[in-house]
């Protein structure tokens, strides 16, 4: 179920009303069957998939607790192994078996293999990993067994992130599903507060500059130079929006029943550096590799070698999670090598601040970083759209060419070059919605805008409330239902 459908609209305040009237003892029951149906919305056999790694997490579980030694680390490898086995069937068998296939074709050799015809299913990589920190935690000995199946089933199939997260800690989840939610009006409000914004972010940011994103990138033949570079920004803020706004949805929806979810995007691109976008960005992904894989290498408590590797192997291992394609995995290696560079040039950086006058103009210097890291972003992003490696590697080189014909934007070509074969009314509105966008997260510094919105008088709240319902009806780009970028993961 797509949250910017009319099956969610009716969906939504159907279950929690229900909840609400509801007992608390059987709330999660109610919670858990609302949760199969919104799983099921898409290829309902799939929930089949779900139950069998949901039944072995249970039970890995529970044995892991009640062991000691070897045996701890047996069921733990069983709930790790079944959880990485159907990943790999779903996702990643094709791209491993068409690599190998694509290996014996240069060679002139027969390879007998054929791909397997399976659909993905969805949200499998952030559910997977939700499981997956579970078995890892209560091995840890940080998270107790959950001995109800029913609430251990619930938190790998809670409907606000089963799809695309953010990705939960069993310490920050598990116990909210036994605490007494109330009806608090101001909870309940801001909640709704935080799912209208993400749906506008969603409907009216993303979805409009989807439109031009795709006009270039599923045509890289046709498009060259400034071109290129405003549908790489432009999908930027695609991605950025469509993600973010799915994941105040889902913190939204949460909010409304009483449950609180991770932050999943703190304002990314104000980030001053690499480090800091990815302490911004899929902030529930990011600390998850953080903490079940950079740290159990070693992560920086080792040889300066070993780090270097720890980083970029770790980002690497990110990107093939993101899509089983060598884009993806180049893209999650852009991001190890940018991390290592700045490692290496740190020194270098603060000399030349020093040197050129940077360190005493912090406004001026905290703007270039800010556009620098940027840049970095906009360039790995081409590999994460692009369909292919052969496409990418066009885009780049075609990026690149006639860049700095200025002049080609006011010829009669403009409307193919400059808005992207669209109308000047639709790219200015593009372009002010993208601002829109950075003066809200500017305003964002000084703290929650909810927060600033519930302090003022109720005419302007009202007023603002109308406006973004308004814009989400009539500038939401509704000619073609677009799903979820992240559901493909």
């Amino acid at each position: 179920m797509l949250f910017n459908s009319i099956h969610f609209l009716i969906f939504f305040p159907v279950v929690t009303t229900i909840y609400f009237l509801l007992p608390h003892r059987f709330r999660w029951m109610l919670l858990l069957a609302a949760s199969c149906y919104f799983y099921m919305a898409f290829i309902p056999a799939y929930i089949l998939i779900l139950a069998v790694t949901i039944v072995i997490d249970y039970f890995a579980g529970i044995y892991i607790e009640r062991s000691e030694g070897k045996k701890r680390k047996k069921y733990l490898a069983v709930s790790i192994v079944s959880l990485i086995l159907v990943l790999f069937v779903f996702k990643y068998f094709n791209f491993v078996n068409q690599s190998f296939a694509d290996v014996f074709r240069t060679f002139e050799l027969e390879y007998p293999v054929e791909n397997i015809g399976l659909i993905l299913p969805i949200g499998l990589s952030f559910h997977t990993f939700q499981s997956l920190s579970y078995v890892v935690e209560v091995y840890r000995g940080r998270q107790k067994a959950e001995k109800n199946f029913g609430i251990y089933s619930l938190f790998v199939m809670f409907y606000p992130q089963l799809v695309a997260g953010p990705i939960e800690r069993p310490q920050q989840l598990l116990y909210q599903f036994y605490e007494r939610h109330k009806f608090e009006y101001r909870r309940i409000a801001d909640g709704l507060k935080l799912m209208a914004w993400g749906m506008f972010k969603k409907v009216v940011i993303a979805d409009r500059l989807a439109v031009f994103v795709n006009q270039v990138y599923d045509n890289p033949q046709n498009y060259e130079g400034i071109s290129m570079v405003i549908a790489t920004v432009f999908f930027a803020f695609q991605i950025y929006c469509d993600f973010s706004g799915y994941s105040d949805i889902a913190i939204g929806s949460a909010q409304v029943m009483g449950f609180k979810l991770m932050q999943n995007f703190n304002r990314p691109y104000f980030s001053k550096s690499i480090s800091e976008f990815w302490k911004r960005w899929h902030i529930s992904l990011s600390t998850w590799f953080r903490d079940y894989l950079y740290i159990p290498l070693g992560g920086n408590r080792v040889g300066i070698p070993r780090w270097y590797f720890n980083l970029f192997f770790t980002f690497m291992v990110s990107g093939l999670w993101h899509g089983a394609n060598w884009t993806f995995v180049i893209w999650g290696a852009l991001h190890g090598t940018y991390l290592i560079i700045g490692i290496l040039t740190r020194d270098f950086r603060q000399k030349f601040t020093e040197i050129t006058g940077l360190a005493k103009a912090k406004r001026l210097h905290r703007f270039l970083q800010v556009m620098i890291t940027a840049a970095l972003v906009c360039f790995s992003w081409v590999f994460f759209r692009a369909m292919n490696l052969h496409d990418a590697m066009l885009i780049l080189a075609n990026m690149f060419r006639g860049i700095g014909n200025v002049t080609q934007m006011f010829g009669p070509d403009r409307v193919h070059i400059l808005y992207l074969g669209r109308n000047m009314l639709e790219f200015s509105i593009c372009i002010l919605l993208i601002g829109f966008l950075g003066i809200v997260e500017l305003i964002q510094r000084r703290g929650s805008i909810i927060e600033m919105i519930n302090s003022k008088p109720a005419v302007y709240r009202w007023a603002l409330y109308y406006i973004i319902l308004v814009a989400i009806i009539l500038l939401g780009q509704y000619e073609i239902s677009q799903r979820f970028i992240y559901f493909q993961f």
